[in-house]
């Protein structure tokens, strides 16, 4: 017996083609309701039409592909297995021989494609379009840094410590300190005004400064106006910039919150990205299952019932997920748990629906 039959093929050509057809509809409605919206942006900022099509939509179809992609799988399950049943294929396939469970093959490596597909896009190929097209709107549509970043703690080297009150967009640190450790014992403590950036030297200024020297016996206490001076942190470090571990494929995406773990900065929203990057393509095969389950029994109301019962589903995993982020972010539970407890539930009620539906 072969292992991939006809009506395998069938039903794969029906499952893609679908979801394609689907995600490029929404994607084009998508696309035209971004420009109608930005189009002022674009002409007062005189963006060329290069930019516009290369920059920034060439990047903004893959990331919006992907981020719909489970909900769009779903949909595309539900709509050709519910036309299946209502034209009986699906009673004419399994009163052949076929099981269920064989039934679902053809579904399963389907699914399969696409989380391979999600995975790809997700890990290495949308985060450095991502950055393209935050580039693209930082220039064309949003023209401005989002905002000045506050209460700033850092390890920028071992047994040193800075901390700044806020950080501007003009490379200005306000309230800095910084404190030298050799162990558990403070050596140096140094409390300044500000500290800025000097781009033409490479240099960080403090201004109006109190140096303590603290030795064995004896303290030395030092006041200056200004001091140029090498740190080992960089600028770019305290700006803020909007969803920017978006823009790290997943292995420099470790590495960076590696690095940061060690400055001790807080990188919860890093390790939600990182964890929300294995999950998305997981929910492929869950929400793949119920919504095969759900459809693949002809019922009263047809299609429309399939649909909605689909959306209902479909719609309620997505909004779990942004509640279980928040518990993530607010730190009520554990990271990993959060982002994959709505794969869990949601696996489990996959299995409930393949029993109902195999029966």
């Amino acid at each position: 017996m072969k292992f991939y039959r006809t009506i395998d093929i069938y039903i794969t050509k029906k499952f893609l083609g679908t979801f394609f057809y689907a995600i490029g509809l929404i994607l084009s409605i998508a696309v035209v309701f971004d420009i109608s919206e930005n189009l002022d942006e674009f002409l007062s900022n005189e963006a060329t039409l290069k930019e516009i099509v290369f920059d920034y939509y060439l990047n903004f179809i893959p990331y919006f592909a992907n981020l719909f992609s489970p909900l769009f799988t779903f949909i595309a399950v539900i709509y050709f297995t519910s036309k299946m049943a209502y034209n009986t294929e699906i009673i004419a396939i399994l009163s052949s021989g076929v099981s269920y469970t064989r039934l679902m093959r053809p579904y399963m490596i389907s699914a399969l494609i696409l989380a391979i597909f999600s995975f790809s896009l997700g890990n290495y190929i949308i985060p450095p379009a991502t950055e393209t097209m935050n580039e693209f709107r930082l220039k064309n549509i949003d023209n401005k840094r989002a905002g000045i970043k506050r209460d700033i703690h850092r390890q920028i080297e071992p047994g040193v410590y800075i901390y700044m009150r806020s950080y501007t967009p003009n490379d200005v640190g306000n309230n800095f300190t910084l404190e030298r450790f050799e162990g558990s014992r403070l050596v140096e403590k140094l409390t300044a005004d500000n500290i800025r950036w000097n781009k033409e030297t490479g240099k960080w200024v403090i201004n109006n400064y109190w140096k303590r020297t603290i030795y064995d016996d004896y303290e030395v206490l030092e006041r200056s106006y200004r001091i140029d001076t090498t740190l080992n942190m960089n600028p770019e470090e305290f700006r803020i910039k909007k969803n920017e571990m978006e823009t790290y494929i997943t292995p420099d995406l470790k590495k960076e919150i590696k690095k940061m773990k060690s400055r001790g900065v807080n990188t919860i929203e890093w390790e939600i990205e990182r964890h929300k990057r294995m999950a998305t393509p997981f929910s492929t095969f869950i929400l793949t299952i119920i919504g095969v389950g759900l459809a693949s029994r002809k019922i009263k109301g047809g299609l429309g019932l399939h649909l909605g019962l689909g959306l209902a589903l479909s719609f309620s995993y997505i909004l779990f997920m942004q509640i279980s982020t928040v518990f993530a972010i607010s730190g009520t539970a554990p990271i990993i748990l959060s982002l994959w407890i709505p794969n869990i539930i949601y696996s489990l009620i996959a299995f409930f629906v393949f029993r109902w539906a195999a029966k």
